[in-house]
């Protein structure tokens, strides 16, 4: 369920989400595109984003699709111009994109820790990089940075994600730290389990989401639409002196 508060500043911003296109991420897209943002998001997989653009067509405030591999720094950066020609320089940048693929520790290649990387935390920094331009002119942004309460948990299942995961906190930190006298705000969000439809495929298993829903102050699943809100939040001037901050949206495990 979408959240109900309307947040001013946000109509008519230009908001890049990475990633945009299924999970989190298209929660994330219609949550935007329902401020009246002018939301452009990145994403890879064509079916899901063209079905997602579709399905929110209804609005009158169609999203762009721009496809690349966030791996390929190139690509990324071409599609973050792309989207500031359609759109005006983005105002918020959501870095949703992530891949939370199981590892043992003992098994990986440095090729295999590299490519883990490449996702899941290095187009971070450089999606931050090629929006500061446009921000610095406009005199104002917001980027929300999403981590995960994964390796505050001690998961020990997923090594090189769980330490992307911590990296963006520091990264989130230091690029706060770095751009706050321009006017950009940074933060983060480490949301708990949510069960996207890839989670429930690969994930739940037995009764290990009843497990982890029972340790939840909040005892109820928690969907993709949960992280609406706080994103919205965060982008928003309702957080005007908020920066350099991880909130935690876990249901209360932590």
């Amino acid at each position: 369920m979408m959240p109900s508060a309307r947040f001013a500043d946000l109509e008519g911003a230009s908001v890049l989400i990475t990633g945009g296109g299924s999970g989190i991420g298209a929660a994330l897209t219609e949550g935007f595109v329902r401020q009246g943002a002018r939301v452009a998001f990145i994403d890879i997989a064509e079916e899901p984003s063209r079905a997602l653009c579709e399905a929110l067509a209804e609005t009158g405030n169609r999203p762009l699709h721009l496809k690349a591999d966030l791996a390929d720094v190139g690509a990324l950066r071409a599609a973050v111009a792309e989207a500031a020609a359609r759109h005006g320089p983005a105002t918020v940048l959501v870095n949703n994109a992530a891949r939370d693929d199981r590892h043992a520790a003992e098994d990986v290649t440095p090729e295999e820790w590299d490519a883990n990387l490449a996702v899941n935390l290095r187009p971070h920094f450089f999606t931050v990089q090629a929006v500061v331009p446009g921000m610095k002119e406009a005199g104002h942004g917001a980027i929300v940075n999403f981590t995960s309460t994964s390796f505050m948990l001690n998961m020990g299942d997923m090594p090189a994600y769980t330490i992307a995961k911590a990296g963006i906190v520091g990264l989130t930190k230091g690029m706060a730290g770095r751009y706050g006298r321009q006017g950009i705000r940074v933060n983060a969000i480490a949301p708990g389990w949510v069960v996207t439809e890839r989670q429930r495929k690969l994930w739940v298993k037995g009764d290990n989401l009843d497990s982890h829903i029972a340790r939840q102050a909040i005892p109820r699943m928690m969907v993709a639409d949960d992280m609406v809100g706080p994103c919205l939040f965060l982008a928003s001037d309702a957080s005007a002196m908020l920066t350099a901050q991880t909130l935690i949206v876990d249901g209360g495990v932590l």
